[in-house]
């Protein structure tokens, strides 16, 4: 290895395309390929998303349609099935808050939660939370639990 035949390690470099805008002997002077004014030619141009040229973007073109309750309330389902994971791991012994439900993940603390009737339910359990399906309920009931709605 000499002086004369240095270079730097394969792939270490990048050459970032042609470089353009350094005078009229380069070649790539003047306009620096940009072409002879408009807004591309500017600096600090950049195209807004959905831009079409000035035709009408498509999302304009498109008819919206529908409604959008701004009152709706939202609730986060948990499945019978999850509450007996709980009873099977041994987190529960025999009441289900919303807070227990929050520790474990399966709500936020802001959360509406409604207890939906997927799966089954051995455990006898005290559940209290927002709101219950007719089927969940029952399940509960059932299984010798107790049905508390907030």
């Amino acid at each position: 290895m000499n002086l004369n035949n240095l270079k730097p390690a394969e792939g270490s470099t990048h050459k970032e395309g042609k470089t353009v805008g350094r005078g009229q002997g380069s070649g790539k002077g003047g306009t620096a390929t940009r072409g002879h004014k408009g807004a591309k030619s500017r600096s600090g141009y950049s195209k807004k998303i959905g831009f079409e040229g000035g035709q009408m973007p498509l999302q304009r073109r498109v008819p919206k349609f529908g409604f959008t309750n701004i009152n709706r309330k939202d609730f986060t389902g948990v499945n019978l099935n999850k509450l007996q994971e709980l009873v099977d791991n041994g987190i529960v012994k025999d009441t289900v808050t919303i807070e227990t439900l929050v520790e474990n993940r399966l709500a936020g603390k802001n959360d509406l939660i409604k207890i939906l009737g997927g799966g089954e339910l051995k455990a006898p359990l005290k559940v209290s939370v927002h709101k219950f399906t007719a089927s969940a309920k029952a399940a509960i009931e059932a299984a010798g639990g107790e049905v508390i709605s907030l």
